[in-house]
């Protein structure tokens, strides 16, 4: 199956997303050989080496096989799913090495269709992780901070006719008490999801600042709603990869995040890794 042909089926406002979903979601069971997942995550920039940390992957599959999916268009992240055997459980995890962000041009409906298609395939719970401009001056390049809310700057929505999913506990209270456990000096912030792909300016930043941001970046918000709808228990964790706009001096460049990330990836990846140990 080709990009373009899988790029179609999710654009055509006749197609149901869910049945794309529920079509990837077999595929990926044909192809791994597990008829369910228990867990997603989907990786960010900085966060690949987690998938070697969970556990064993018993099998890798390529995006462009299945159906909803298109090859990695980001810099740092890996064009591949992969089946992990969580290690010291019977539990399997789906970790999809990349997303589609909306400033794609795809839709918003392949934006979150890892999301459904995790749900389609047994997952209860997603972990959405992404590289992000701090607004802390505290928190170093390198940082993670759990994710307690999100503000969606996007102008756009996931949930299609009038579907009214209650949003007041989005980011599991639980998972982040977890989260504490392995880590008890994690942060929280709130997540400031704009369309990308030019970074804030330092107004926006301070706008985003005066919302009640703590975080700013081009992904998550759009996925943990899909999440919410499909009745998944959702945990976000930023990499604060480099000061917001206006926050320091320094020129925002991609390479800085890709560094950072590699910079910090040991450490997140144990951070995740110990995380979906105990969910």
């Amino acid at each position: 199956m080709t990009d373009a042909a899988t790029a179609l089926d999710l654009q055509d406002p006749a197609t149901d997303p869910f049945e794309v979903a529920r079509s990837a979601a077999a595929v990926v069971a044909e192809r791994t050989g597990a008829d369910h997942h228990d867990i997603a995550l989907v990786l960010g920039s900085g966060w690949g080496q987690t998938a070697d940390l969970v556990g064993e992957t018993v099998a890798t599959v390529d995006n462009t096989e299945v159906p909803g999916f298109a090859k990695a268009a980001v810099a740092g992240h890996s064009g591949t799913m992969r089946s992990v055997a969580v290690a010291g459980t019977a539990r399997r995890a789906l970790v999809f090495g990349t997303r589609t962000h909306y400033y794609e041009g795809r839709g918003v409906r392949a934006v979150v269709h890892a999301v459904r298609t995790a749900a389609a395939a047994g997952c209860r719970t997603v972990v959405l992780t992404n590289g992000c401009g701090g607004l802390d001056p505290a928190w170093r390049p390198g940082t993670p901070v759990l994710i307690r809310d999100h503000i969606n700057l996007t102008a756009d929505s996931p949930i299609e006719g009038a579907n009214f999913v209650d949003l007041t506990d989005l980011y599991s209270p639980r998972l982040r008490s977890l989260a504490r456990e392995v880590e008890p000096d994690l942060d929280e912030g709130v997540y400031v999801q704009f369309r990308g792909p030019h970074y804030e300016t330092p107004a926006e930043v301070q706008m985003a600042r005066t919302i009640g941001g703590d975080l700013v970046g081009m992904s998550t918000a759009l996925e943990a709603i899909a999440a919410r709808q499909a009745g998944l228990e959702v945990l976000g964790i930023s990499l604060v990869t480099n000061p917001a706009a206006g926050i320091s001096d320094v020129p925002l460049s991609h390479q800085e995040v890709i560094e950072a990330g590699q910079a910090a990836a040991e450490r997140c990846g144990r951070l995740l890794a110990a995380v979906v140990a105990r969910i």
